[in-house]
C-alpha cells in the first residue's frame, strides 16, 4: 500500500528526538511500497531543514545528509498537484479553513485514494472528516 507523506512525517523521522513507532512504521511502508507527495513537499522540508542550519538547531552536513538519505526512497512528486491548485485543492482549503500548503496534502490523498501521513492537527482533522485513513501517529 502506497502513501501521501507530508513534510511533518518526513522531518520527524529525520530528527531523532521526534521520531516515534508510528513514524517508523510509515517509512518501512515507504520503503516497501512507495509514497507520493505534492509537488511543493521539497521545497517545505529542504526549508525546514535549513531554517534548522540557521537557527543552530543543526549544521549543513544534517541537512545534506537528511536530504540525501530522502533522495534514495521511492518518493514521488505528483505532477498534478499544480493542476489542482486553483480548483480541488482550494476547495478543500475553504472547506477545512486549511493552508493551500495542507490541502495540497488533503487534495492528493483524497484523490489517489491512499492513507495520508501526517501529524499535523488541522489536516489529520480535516482528512478523517474526508473519510481518509491516516498514519503516522502513535494512537
Amino acid at each position: 500500500m502506497s502513501l501521501i507523506l507530508d513534510s511533518s512525517v518526513a522531518l520527524a523521522w529525520a530528527y531523532s528526538e521526534e521520531t516515534t513507532q508510528a513514524i517508523l512504521q510509515v517509512f518501512d511502508l515507504i520503503v516497501e511500497h512507495g509514497a507520493y507527495v505534492p509537488s511543493l513537499w521539497r521545497l517545505e522540508v529542504a526549508n525546514v531543514l535549513e531554517a534548522g542550519v540557521r537557527r543552530g538547531r543543526t549544521g549543513g552536513d544534517f541537512r545534506d545528509a537528511v536530504l540525501a538519505d530522502l533522495a534514495l526512497l521511492p518518493i514521488r512528486p505528483d505532477p498534478e498537484t499544480d493542476g489542482q491548485a486553483w480548483g480541488a485543492t482550494l476547495q478543500l482549503a475553504i472547506v477545512h479553513r486549511l493552508t493551500l500548503y495542507d490541502a495540497a496534502y488533503l487534495e492528493l490523498a483524497r484523490r489517489r485514494r491512499l492513507p495520508l501521513a501526517t501529524l499535523d492537527r488541522d489536516l489529520r482533522t480535516a482528512a478523517k472528516s474526508e473519510g481518509l485513513v491516516l498514519l503516522g501517529k502513535d494512537e
